[in-house]
Protein backbone atom coordinates (compact mmCIF):
# COMPACT_ATOMS: atom_id res chain seq x y z
CA UNK A 1 0.00 0.00 0.00
CA UNK A 2 2.88 2.36 0.64
CA UNK A 3 4.36 1.94 -2.61
CA UNK A 4 1.21 2.56 -4.76
CA UNK A 5 0.67 6.55 -2.32
CA UNK A 6 4.78 7.10 -3.03
CA UNK A 7 4.58 6.26 -6.92
CA UNK A 8 1.76 8.39 -6.97
CA UNK A 9 2.83 11.14 -4.99
CA UNK A 10 0.85 10.51 -2.18
CA UNK A 11 1.29 10.38 1.64
CA UNK A 12 0.50 8.00 3.69
CA UNK A 13 -2.10 7.69 6.05
CA UNK A 14 -1.97 8.15 9.64
CA UNK A 15 -4.52 6.30 11.90
CA UNK A 16 -5.44 8.40 14.99
CA UNK A 17 -6.87 7.43 18.58
CA UNK A 18 -10.38 8.40 19.43
CA UNK A 19 -10.55 11.94 20.90
CA UNK A 20 -11.10 11.89 24.54
CA UNK A 21 -12.42 14.74 26.15
CA UNK A 22 -9.96 16.05 28.86
CA UNK A 23 -10.88 18.41 31.95
CA UNK A 24 -8.32 20.95 33.06
CA UNK A 25 -8.47 21.94 36.66
CA UNK A 26 -7.57 25.82 36.90
CA UNK A 27 -4.01 26.73 38.67
CA UNK A 28 -5.72 28.82 40.93
CA UNK A 29 -8.81 29.65 42.83
CA UNK A 30 -9.26 32.68 40.55
CA UNK A 31 -8.32 31.51 37.09
CA UNK A 32 -11.11 31.21 34.50
CA UNK A 33 -12.04 27.38 33.10
CA UNK A 34 -11.06 27.33 29.55
CA UNK A 35 -13.79 27.75 27.49
CA UNK A 36 -15.23 24.04 25.92
CA UNK A 37 -14.32 23.36 22.42
CA UNK A 38 -18.08 23.57 20.38
CA UNK A 39 -18.09 20.10 18.35
CA UNK A 40 -20.64 20.50 15.43
CA UNK A 41 -22.24 16.95 14.17
CA UNK A 42 -22.85 16.33 11.02
CA UNK A 43 -25.30 13.33 10.36
CA UNK A 44 -24.75 10.76 7.62
CA UNK A 45 -27.58 7.89 6.73
CA UNK A 46 -26.75 4.93 4.19
CA UNK A 47 -27.65 1.56 4.01
CA UNK A 48 -24.26 0.12 1.55
CA UNK A 49 -23.40 -3.20 2.07
CA UNK A 50 -21.61 -4.96 5.00
CA UNK A 51 -18.02 -4.36 3.72
CA UNK A 52 -18.87 -0.83 2.33
CA UNK A 53 -20.18 -0.27 5.63
CA UNK A 54 -17.03 -1.30 7.70
CA UNK A 55 -15.20 0.65 5.38
CA UNK A 56 -16.99 3.68 5.95
CA UNK A 57 -17.30 3.67 9.57
CA UNK A 58 -13.27 3.09 9.51
CA UNK A 59 -12.86 6.68 7.76
CA UNK A 60 -15.45 8.04 9.89
CA UNK A 61 -13.36 6.65 12.66
CA UNK A 62 -10.29 8.12 11.40
CA UNK A 63 -11.67 11.66 10.13
CA UNK A 64 -13.39 12.30 13.44
CA UNK A 65 -10.14 11.56 15.32
CA UNK A 66 -8.45 14.18 13.36
CA UNK A 67 -10.98 17.33 13.76
CA UNK A 68 -11.80 18.66 16.65
CA UNK A 69 -14.40 20.74 15.30
CA UNK A 70 -16.56 18.40 13.50
CA UNK A 71 -17.63 15.14 14.26
CA UNK A 72 -19.50 12.50 12.05
CA UNK A 73 -22.28 10.36 13.36
CA UNK A 74 -24.25 7.82 12.11
CA UNK A 75 -27.81 7.94 12.01
CA UNK A 76 -31.18 6.18 12.06
CA UNK A 77 -33.22 9.16 9.79
CA UNK A 78 -33.63 9.11 6.71
CA UNK A 79 -34.74 11.70 3.82
CA UNK A 80 -38.34 11.24 5.14
CA UNK A 81 -37.85 12.81 8.71
CA UNK A 82 -39.08 15.96 9.55
CA UNK A 83 -35.23 16.69 10.37
CA UNK A 84 -33.34 15.07 7.69
CA UNK A 85 -29.71 13.92 8.55
CA UNK A 86 -26.94 16.44 7.34
CA UNK A 87 -26.11 13.67 4.80
CA UNK A 88 -27.47 10.81 3.21
CA UNK A 89 -26.22 7.94 0.86
CA UNK A 90 -29.48 6.60 -1.09
CA UNK A 91 -30.04 4.61 -4.25
CA UNK A 92 -32.32 2.95 -6.21
CA UNK A 93 -36.28 3.64 -4.72
CA UNK A 94 -34.99 5.95 -2.12
CA UNK A 95 -33.16 7.97 -4.21
CA UNK A 96 -35.93 8.39 -7.07
CA UNK A 97 -38.31 9.04 -4.25
CA UNK A 98 -35.41 11.70 -2.57
CA UNK A 99 -35.41 13.80 -5.80
CA UNK A 100 -39.05 13.28 -6.91
CA UNK A 101 -41.11 16.46 -5.91
CA UNK A 102 -39.41 19.85 -4.19
CA UNK A 103 -35.18 19.77 -4.35
CA UNK A 104 -34.23 18.05 -0.82
CA UNK A 105 -30.98 18.63 -1.17
CA UNK A 106 -28.37 21.11 -1.20
CA UNK A 107 -26.29 20.67 -4.37
CA UNK A 108 -22.68 19.57 -3.87
CA UNK A 109 -20.74 22.09 -5.92
CA UNK A 110 -22.42 24.61 -4.20
CA UNK A 111 -21.65 23.19 -0.84
CA UNK A 112 -17.90 22.96 -1.74
CA UNK A 113 -17.83 26.46 -3.54
CA UNK A 114 -19.19 28.32 -0.38
CA UNK A 115 -17.07 26.75 1.60
CA UNK A 116 -13.86 27.78 -0.51
CA UNK A 117 -13.46 24.00 -0.73
CA UNK A 118 -12.09 22.51 -4.05
CA UNK A 119 -14.28 19.51 -5.54
CA UNK A 120 -11.79 17.12 -6.84
CA UNK A 121 -13.26 14.93 -8.63
CA UNK A 122 -12.96 13.43 -12.44
CA UNK A 123 -15.72 15.02 -14.59
CA UNK A 124 -18.71 12.94 -14.84
CA UNK A 125 -18.35 10.79 -17.61
CA UNK A 126 -21.01 10.35 -20.30
CA UNK A 127 -22.19 7.19 -19.11
CA UNK A 128 -22.73 7.44 -15.90
CA UNK A 129 -26.10 7.35 -14.14
CA UNK A 130 -27.55 11.01 -14.31
CA UNK A 131 -29.15 11.84 -11.44
CA UNK A 132 -26.06 12.89 -9.45
CA UNK A 133 -24.96 15.21 -12.59
CA UNK A 134 -27.38 18.91 -13.56
CA UNK A 135 -27.32 19.82 -17.24
CA UNK A 136 -23.85 21.77 -16.96
CA UNK A 137 -22.11 18.77 -15.66
CA UNK A 138 -21.84 19.85 -11.86
CA UNK A 139 -22.01 17.38 -9.12
CA UNK A 140 -25.48 17.62 -7.34
CA UNK A 141 -24.16 14.74 -4.88
CA UNK A 142 -20.73 12.75 -4.76
CA UNK A 143 -21.19 9.14 -6.67
CA UNK A 144 -19.63 7.34 -3.75
CA UNK A 145 -20.39 3.75 -4.97
CA UNK A 146 -20.07 3.32 -8.77
CA UNK A 147 -19.93 0.07 -10.04
CA UNK A 148 -20.63 -1.51 -13.96
CA UNK A 149 -21.53 -5.24 -14.29
CA UNK A 150 -18.51 -7.01 -15.38
CA UNK A 151 -17.83 -10.95 -16.05
CA UNK A 152 -16.64 -12.74 -12.49
CA UNK A 153 -15.05 -16.90 -13.00
CA UNK A 154 -14.44 -19.59 -10.91
CA UNK A 155 -11.19 -20.51 -12.13
CA UNK A 156 -11.09 -23.58 -10.01
CA UNK A 157 -14.61 -25.00 -11.52
CA UNK A 158 -12.84 -24.16 -14.82
CA UNK A 159 -9.86 -26.46 -13.93
CA UNK A 160 -11.61 -29.29 -13.05
CA UNK A 161 -13.36 -29.00 -15.81
CA UNK A 162 -10.39 -29.30 -17.65
CA UNK A 163 -9.20 -25.85 -18.63
CA UNK A 164 -6.54 -23.43 -18.03
CA UNK A 165 -8.28 -20.33 -17.06
CA UNK A 166 -5.08 -18.63 -18.08
CA UNK A 167 -5.72 -19.34 -21.96
CA UNK A 168 -9.42 -19.78 -22.00
CA UNK A 169 -11.39 -16.85 -23.84
CA UNK A 170 -14.36 -16.11 -22.80
CA UNK A 171 -13.82 -12.71 -25.25
CA UNK A 172 -17.18 -13.30 -27.22
CA UNK A 173 -20.41 -14.72 -25.80
CA UNK A 174 -19.61 -17.75 -28.31
CA UNK A 175 -16.18 -18.38 -26.80
CA UNK A 176 -18.42 -18.17 -23.05
CA UNK A 177 -20.96 -20.91 -24.68
CA UNK A 178 -17.76 -22.94 -25.27
CA UNK A 179 -16.70 -23.08 -22.13
CA UNK A 180 -20.11 -23.17 -20.27
CA UNK A 181 -20.66 -26.85 -22.39
CA UNK A 182 -17.34 -27.96 -20.79
CA UNK A 183 -18.46 -27.25 -17.65
CA UNK A 184 -21.75 -28.60 -18.13
CA UNK A 185 -20.20 -31.80 -19.51
CA UNK A 186 -17.87 -31.93 -16.59
CA UNK A 187 -21.16 -31.75 -14.26
CA UNK A 188 -21.35 -28.46 -12.96
CA UNK A 189 -25.21 -27.79 -12.29
CA UNK A 190 -24.93 -24.12 -12.44
CA UNK A 191 -22.09 -22.94 -15.61
CA UNK A 192 -23.37 -19.62 -15.49
CA UNK A 193 -25.69 -16.72 -13.79
CA UNK A 194 -26.57 -13.15 -13.85
CA UNK A 195 -27.01 -10.73 -11.16
CA UNK A 196 -30.13 -8.49 -12.12
CA UNK A 197 -30.83 -9.65 -15.58
CA UNK A 198 -32.59 -6.70 -16.95
CA UNK A 199 -29.76 -3.93 -15.82
CA UNK A 200 -26.78 -6.33 -17.13
CA UNK A 201 -28.78 -7.88 -20.34
CA UNK A 202 -30.84 -4.76 -21.69
CA UNK A 203 -29.09 -1.44 -20.53
CA UNK A 204 -25.32 -2.27 -20.14
CA UNK A 205 -25.17 -5.13 -22.90
CA UNK A 206 -26.83 -2.37 -25.46
CA UNK A 207 -24.58 0.05 -24.61
CA UNK A 208 -21.23 -2.79 -24.46
CA UNK A 209 -23.02 -3.44 -28.27
CA UNK A 210 -23.53 0.42 -29.23
CA UNK A 211 -27.41 -0.16 -29.16
CA UNK A 212 -29.86 2.00 -28.30
CA UNK A 213 -32.47 1.39 -25.56
CA UNK A 214 -34.87 4.98 -25.83
CA UNK A 215 -35.11 6.74 -29.10
CA UNK A 216 -36.64 10.28 -29.42
CA UNK A 217 -40.21 10.67 -29.81
CA UNK A 218 -41.34 14.73 -29.96
CA UNK A 219 -39.65 16.31 -27.29
CA UNK A 220 -38.74 12.86 -25.44
CA UNK A 221 -36.68 9.99 -25.17
CA UNK A 222 -39.16 7.05 -24.69
CA UNK A 223 -38.25 3.59 -24.40
CA UNK A 224 -37.35 1.13 -27.38
CA UNK A 225 -35.64 -1.96 -26.03
CA UNK A 226 -37.03 -4.34 -28.11
CA UNK A 227 -34.90 -4.30 -30.83
CA UNK A 228 -32.75 -7.09 -33.11
CA UNK A 229 -29.92 -6.66 -30.76
CA UNK A 230 -32.02 -7.06 -27.22
CA UNK A 231 -34.16 -9.68 -28.94
CA UNK A 232 -31.32 -12.03 -29.83
CA UNK A 233 -29.45 -11.49 -26.95
CA UNK A 234 -32.62 -12.52 -24.71
CA UNK A 235 -33.53 -15.35 -27.22
CA UNK A 236 -29.80 -16.87 -26.94
CA UNK A 237 -30.41 -16.66 -23.00
CA UNK A 238 -33.41 -18.42 -23.09
CA UNK A 239 -31.92 -21.28 -25.39
CA UNK A 240 -29.08 -20.94 -22.57
CA UNK A 241 -31.80 -21.60 -19.92
CA UNK A 242 -33.09 -24.51 -21.43
CA UNK A 243 -29.77 -26.71 -22.05
CA UNK A 244 -29.11 -26.22 -18.41
CA UNK A 245 -25.94 -23.53 -19.25
CA UNK A 246 -27.79 -20.83 -17.36
CA UNK A 247 -29.67 -20.33 -13.46
CA UNK A 248 -31.48 -16.92 -13.11
CA UNK A 249 -32.49 -16.69 -9.79
CA UNK A 250 -35.55 -14.81 -8.53
CA UNK A 251 -34.43 -13.72 -4.44
CA UNK A 252 -31.92 -10.36 -4.42
CA UNK A 253 -28.47 -11.43 -4.54
CA UNK A 254 -28.76 -15.51 -4.98
CA UNK A 255 -26.79 -15.11 -8.23
CA UNK A 256 -24.30 -13.47 -5.92
CA UNK A 257 -24.35 -15.78 -2.89
CA UNK A 258 -24.32 -19.20 -5.40
CA UNK A 259 -21.03 -17.70 -7.62
CA UNK A 260 -19.86 -17.24 -4.18
CA UNK A 261 -20.35 -20.29 -2.28
CA UNK A 262 -19.24 -22.26 -5.34
CA UNK A 263 -21.88 -23.67 -6.22
CA UNK A 264 -21.92 -21.12 -10.03
CA UNK A 265 -19.04 -21.08 -12.21
CA UNK A 266 -19.69 -17.85 -14.45
CA UNK A 267 -21.46 -14.86 -13.13
CA UNK A 268 -22.48 -11.28 -14.94
CA UNK A 269 -22.48 -9.01 -11.73
CA UNK A 270 -21.06 -5.38 -10.51
CA UNK A 271 -17.67 -5.05 -10.43
CA UNK A 272 -17.50 -3.79 -6.48
CA UNK A 273 -18.97 -7.56 -5.68
CA UNK A 274 -15.25 -8.40 -5.97
CA UNK A 275 -14.27 -7.84 -2.87
CA UNK A 276 -16.93 -9.75 -1.38
CA UNK A 277 -16.14 -12.67 -3.53
CA UNK A 278 -13.04 -12.70 -2.47
CA UNK A 279 -13.07 -12.08 1.04
CA UNK A 280 -15.22 -15.37 1.14
CA UNK A 281 -12.10 -17.27 1.02
CA UNK A 282 -13.22 -20.69 -1.03
CA UNK A 283 -12.77 -19.69 -4.11
CA UNK A 284 -9.88 -18.61 -6.51
CA UNK A 285 -11.99 -16.15 -8.38
CA UNK A 286 -10.93 -13.74 -11.63
CA UNK A 287 -12.49 -10.87 -13.20
CA UNK A 288 -12.98 -9.60 -16.81
CA UNK A 289 -14.59 -7.92 -19.52
CA UNK A 290 -18.34 -9.01 -20.47
CA UNK A 291 -18.55 -10.95 -23.57
CA UNK A 292 -19.46 -9.18 -26.94
CA UNK A 293 -20.75 -10.13 -30.24
CA UNK A 294 -18.34 -9.88 -32.93
CA UNK A 295 -20.69 -9.89 -35.75
CA UNK A 296 -21.67 -6.50 -34.44
CA UNK A 297 -20.06 -3.69 -35.99
CA UNK A 298 -17.87 -1.69 -33.51
CA UNK A 299 -18.82 -3.85 -30.47
CA UNK A 300 -17.36 -3.45 -27.97
CA UNK A 301 -18.25 0.08 -27.39
CA UNK A 302 -18.61 1.36 -23.31
CA UNK A 303 -20.74 -0.11 -20.57
CA UNK A 304 -22.97 2.20 -17.84
CA UNK A 305 -21.63 3.46 -14.29
CA UNK A 306 -24.17 3.30 -12.05
CA UNK A 307 -24.85 3.01 -8.05
CA UNK A 308 -25.43 4.95 -4.61
CA UNK A 309 -24.52 8.55 -3.94
CA UNK A 310 -24.33 11.07 -0.75
CA UNK A 311 -26.52 13.65 -0.96
CA UNK A 312 -26.34 16.68 1.58
CA UNK A 313 -29.83 17.99 3.27
CA UNK A 314 -31.48 21.20 2.33
CA UNK A 315 -32.03 23.52 4.60
CA UNK A 316 -29.47 23.48 7.16
CA UNK A 317 -26.89 25.28 9.01
CA UNK A 318 -23.75 26.95 7.68
CA UNK A 319 -21.74 25.44 10.40
CA UNK A 320 -23.00 22.22 9.55
CA UNK A 321 -22.60 22.79 5.77
CA UNK A 322 -19.01 23.64 6.12
CA UNK A 323 -18.58 20.23 8.46
CA UNK A 324 -19.75 18.71 5.48
CA UNK A 325 -17.29 20.03 2.86
CA UNK A 326 -14.40 19.14 5.32
CA UNK A 327 -15.96 15.64 5.38
CA UNK A 328 -16.04 15.59 1.64
CA UNK A 329 -12.85 17.03 0.66
CA UNK A 330 -11.46 14.31 3.40
CA UNK A 331 -12.96 11.45 1.96
CA UNK A 332 -11.27 12.65 -1.72
CA UNK A 333 -7.79 12.41 -0.13
CA UNK A 334 -5.86 10.51 -2.25
CA UNK A 335 -4.94 7.82 0.34
CA UNK A 336 -8.47 7.40 1.50
CA UNK A 337 -9.59 7.15 -1.93
CA UNK A 338 -7.46 4.15 -2.63
CA UNK A 339 -8.66 2.38 0.79
CA UNK A 340 -12.23 2.96 -0.51
CA UNK A 341 -11.53 1.61 -3.72
CA UNK A 342 -9.39 -1.64 -2.31
CA UNK A 343 -12.02 -2.16 0.75
CA UNK A 344 -15.04 -1.59 -1.16
CA UNK A 345 -14.93 -2.55 -4.90
CA UNK A 346 -16.33 0.55 -6.36
CA UNK A 347 -14.89 2.70 -8.41
CA UNK A 348 -12.29 5.89 -8.58
CA UNK A 349 -13.91 9.39 -8.06
CA UNK A 350 -10.27 11.44 -8.49
CA UNK A 351 -7.30 11.20 -10.74
CA UNK A 352 -5.28 10.04 -7.71
CA UNK A 353 -7.76 6.63 -7.52
CA UNK A 354 -7.64 6.30 -11.47
CA UNK A 355 -4.05 5.73 -11.25
CA UNK A 356 -3.91 3.91 -8.03
CA UNK A 357 -6.10 1.68 -10.43
CA UNK A 358 -3.73 1.32 -13.39
CA UNK A 359 -0.88 0.53 -11.21
CA UNK A 360 0.74 -2.70 -11.10
CA UNK A 361 1.85 -1.91 -7.68
CA UNK A 362 -1.12 -3.49 -5.62
CA UNK A 363 -0.96 -6.83 -7.65
CA UNK A 364 -4.69 -7.55 -7.91
CA UNK A 365 -6.26 -5.82 -5.08
CA UNK A 366 -7.65 -3.16 -8.02
CA UNK A 367 -8.09 -5.75 -10.64
CA UNK A 368 -11.74 -5.09 -10.74
CA UNK A 369 -11.17 -1.57 -10.78
CA UNK A 370 -8.68 -1.62 -13.89
CA UNK A 371 -11.36 -4.18 -15.54
CA UNK A 372 -14.31 -2.09 -14.81
CA UNK A 373 -12.48 1.50 -15.90
CA UNK A 374 -11.32 -0.52 -19.38
CA UNK A 375 -15.07 -0.77 -20.15
CA UNK A 376 -16.23 2.08 -19.59
CA UNK A 377 -13.75 3.88 -21.32
CA UNK A 378 -13.37 1.18 -24.05
CA UNK A 379 -14.35 4.00 -26.65
CA UNK A 380 -15.59 7.50 -26.77
CA UNK A 381 -19.51 7.36 -25.79
CA UNK A 382 -22.25 7.89 -27.94
CA UNK A 383 -25.61 8.95 -27.79
CA UNK A 384 -26.90 5.45 -27.91
CA UNK A 385 -24.07 4.23 -25.48
CA UNK A 386 -24.55 7.07 -22.82
CA UNK A 387 -27.04 6.29 -19.56
CA UNK A 388 -30.19 7.25 -19.99
CA UNK A 389 -32.20 7.90 -17.27
CA UNK A 390 -35.80 6.91 -18.54
CA UNK A 391 -34.43 2.88 -18.89
CA UNK A 392 -32.11 3.04 -16.00
CA UNK A 393 -34.98 3.69 -13.01
CA UNK A 394 -36.07 0.70 -10.71
CA UNK A 395 -39.23 0.70 -11.85
CA UNK A 396 -38.05 0.09 -15.06
CA UNK A 397 -35.65 -2.93 -13.96
CA UNK A 398 -38.44 -4.14 -12.10
CA UNK A 399 -40.60 -4.55 -15.54
CA UNK A 400 -37.98 -5.90 -17.69
CA UNK A 401 -37.02 -8.56 -14.94
CA UNK A 402 -40.46 -9.57 -14.20
CA UNK A 403 -41.15 -9.86 -18.37
CA UNK A 404 -37.90 -12.06 -18.82
CA UNK A 405 -39.47 -14.35 -15.88
CA UNK A 406 -41.69 -15.50 -18.21
CA UNK A 407 -38.90 -16.36 -20.58
CA UNK A 408 -36.47 -18.05 -18.30
CA UNK A 409 -40.30 -19.80 -17.23
CA UNK A 410 -40.47 -20.84 -21.10
CA UNK A 411 -44.15 -18.62 -20.91
CA UNK A 412 -43.16 -16.53 -23.30
CA UNK A 413 -40.46 -15.65 -26.24
CA UNK A 414 -38.33 -13.12 -26.27
CA UNK A 415 -39.42 -10.75 -28.82
CA UNK A 416 -42.87 -11.09 -26.89
CA UNK A 417 -41.44 -10.32 -22.94
CA UNK A 418 -39.47 -7.12 -24.42
CA UNK A 419 -42.33 -5.69 -26.44
CA UNK A 420 -44.35 -6.38 -23.33
CA UNK A 421 -41.66 -4.62 -21.80
CA UNK A 422 -41.57 -1.47 -23.70
CA UNK A 423 -45.07 -1.20 -23.53
CA UNK A 424 -45.76 -1.24 -19.64
CA UNK A 425 -42.12 1.19 -19.50
CA UNK A 426 -44.03 3.46 -21.76
CA UNK A 427 -47.28 3.60 -19.43
CA UNK A 428 -49.39 1.22 -21.92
Amino acid sequence: MRSILAAVGLRSARRIGALTAITIAPFCAHAAAPKPVEVQQIELFQRLPDQAQASLKGLIERFNAQNKDYQVVLADRDWKAADAPDLMILEGDDEERFLAGKPRFKPLYAVMKEAGGALQTLRPPAMMTRTPVDAKGRLLALPIGLSTPVLFINRDALRRAGMNPASTSVATWFDLQTVLGKLADAGHACPYTVAEPGRVMVENLSAWHNEPVATMRGKVFAPSFNGMFQVKHVAMMASWHRAHYLQVFERANQAEDEFANGDCAVIAAQSNRWTEFRSKGGIDVGVTRLPYYDDFPGAPQNTLADGPAMWVSAGKKAAEYKGVARFVSFLLQPENQVAWQRETGYLPLNRAGLLASQSDLLGGDLENIKVAVGQLTNKPVTSDSSAQPVVGREKIRRIIDEELAGVWADRKAAKEALDNAVTRASGG
